[in-house]
Parts: C-alpha cells; sequence; structure tokens
C-alpha cells in the first residue's frame, strides 16, 4: 500500500495544470545532449544500447513504488522518461518518428481503447473494461496486419 504523499491533498494535486514548458525544456536538453556540442555518452547510445537501462530505470521504479517512498518515485519517474525521451530523440534523427507523434499515437490509442469513457459503449466494472481492452487490443493487431500487406503490396 502506498504511504500518503506529504505534498498534499490528492485531488489539489493532480489537478494542478501540466507546465509545458517543464516538459520542452527537457526534450530540448536531451536533443542538445545527442548533438555534436553535446555529450559523447548520449550520442553513443543506441535503441539496443539502451535497454538495459530501459530494464534498469524500471526496476528501480517498481522498487520505489513497492516502498512506497514517494521522493524515489517521482525520481525514478523522471529517470524513465529520460528513456523515452531518448528512444524518440534517436527515432527522429533516424528520421522515424518523434516525441510530439509519440505523444499523438498514445492519446489516440487511450480514446480508441476507452469507448465507455469518449464513446456510447456502457462498461461498469473493472473487468468489463479489462475485457474491452483486450478485444480492441486484438482488433487493432489485426488492422495494423491488414495495413501492412497492403503497404507491401503497393
Amino acid at each position: 500500500m502506498l504511504a500518503s504523499h506529504p505534498g498534499g491533498s490528492q485531488t489539489r494535486r493532480c489537478k494542478r495544470r501540466v507546465q509545458a514548458t517543464a516538459l520542452k525544456k527537457l526534450i530540448g536538453l536531451v536533443s542538445l545532449l545527442r548533438s555534436p556540442q553535446g555529450c559523447p555518452w548520449d550520442r553513443k547510445q543506441t535503441h539496443l544500447s539502451l535497454i538495459k537501462y530501459l530494464r534498469e530505470e524500471s526496476r528501480e521504479l517498481e522498487v520505489a513504488l513497492r516502498r512506497g517512498a514517494w521522493y524515489e518515485i517521482e525520481d525514478e519517474l523522471g529517470d524513465l522518461l529520460l528513456q523515452v525521451l531518448l528512444h524518440a530523440q534517436i527515432a527522429c534523427e533516424q528520421g522515424l518518428f518523434d516525441i510530439q507523434e509519440v505523444a499523438e499515437s498514445q492519446y489516440r490509442k487511450l480514446v480508441r481503447r476507452h469507448p465507455h469513457v469518449f464513446g456510447r459503449k456502457k462498461l461498469r466494472t473493472a473487468q468489463e473494461v479489462l475485457a474491452g481492452w483486450k478485444e480492441i487490443k486484438r482488433a487493432e493487431r489485426l488492422q495494423r496486419r491488414k495495413d501492412l500487406r497492403r503497404r507491401l503490396k503497393v
């Protein structure tokens, strides 16, 4: 069980507006670190070389969550966010996608997977939502296969 956060009521903290400037600064910093003027270690990283750090940061977050150590959780979430931003920056440099496209894709996916919130479907229990989620994911995989086949034919 997670201990209560020392920073105040959950409602007040969760309703605080996200400061887009902090995220923009962090995205810019990751870009700088990977640039010729940046850090040799950061520039050298690839998707594959970062896998061990992604695993390590995920494990550290899990430990902090299990302990309910909020000051560590915030720090470990930041470390995990750095991994996401590094992978997105590398993909951007390869001309594949950027962090904005990752966010937009995730937004669309969450809306699509919550028809009980954004559509007319009525789901009342967590079990119904999970069953619906699994069905939506299955349909998405089938659609991706069809799209891939269509692209290969062109």
